[in-house]
């Protein structure tokens, strides 16, 4: 089984070594650099990544859809991503493989249990409210739909190559695609360290994201009508 790690990341000169190392004892590496203006790029090739870059930020979303057309004609069977940010535990992604033998999406969930107690009060509040309607518009019984950590079998990459969001909202929109075409999901509970990544979502990615919500909802409420 060939399975490949796509890493989106933006100024992650801090962390990218560690991820790619680590990440690199169970799968190829692909570094899709958002347009950083420091040497996140360099260190992820010294630490064996293939690094893909894009001259100017344009987003999560735009990265991952980099790194998707790069390995789309490739032969790997799984394909893991996971932030560049050193959130996530790349050690978790043989328990994501071994999800897959039932499923063609997994989600790395953090709140699977609890929430996490070193996780800031805020984003614990608007991940309960932005999984709430996820969960509601996709039918998808999940505890986590913000999370960055996640694999999906190359057999449906082709659904979201065209999405048409570049940022945050990319996430969200790969669940509702997922849904639409009937693939089916699970979620593995994940430990997540919050001590120091950095946030770049801005206010044009929360009303994005609240506008990408409001259309899904009305999209929603017209097919109950429709029946």
């Amino acid at each position: 089984m060939r399975i490949i790690t796509i890493i989106p990341a933006y100024n992650e000169e801090k962390f990218i070594k560690k991820v790619v190392e680590c990440s690199k004892k169970h799968s190829d590496v692909v570094v899709v650099d958002d347009g950083s203006n420091d040497n996140t790029s360099q260190i992820a090739e010294d630490a064996g990544a293939v690094v893909l870059t894009h001259p100017k930020n344009l987003g999560k979303g735009a990265a991952i859809k980099t790194g998707l057309k790069f390995i789309l004609e490739s032969s790997y069977d799984i394909i893991v991503f996971i932030d560049g940010d050193g959130q996530h535990d790349p050690s978790y992604i043989p328990q994501f493989t071994s999800a897959m033998d039932d499923a063609q999406i997994v989600i790395g969930s953090r709140f699977k249990g609890k929430f996490p107690d070193n996780m800031p009060f805020q984003r614990k509040l608007a991940n309960q409210l932005t999984t709430g309607i996820i969960r509601y518009v996709t039918g998808y019984e999940i505890t986590d739909s913000q999370s960055g950590f996640r694999s999906i079998s190359s057999d449906i990459l082709n659904l979201f190559i065209d999405i048409k969001y570049n940022d945050y909202v990319f996430e969200s929109e790969m669940l509702y695609k997922a849904s639409k075409n009937n693939i089916k999901l699970k979620e593995i509970k994940i430990a997540c360290d919050y001590g120091t990544e950095k946030s770049y979502v801005t206010l044009k990615n929360a009303l994005n994201y609240v506008i990408f919500i409001i259309i899904h909802l009305l999209m929603k409420f017209k097919g109950r009508f429709d029946l």
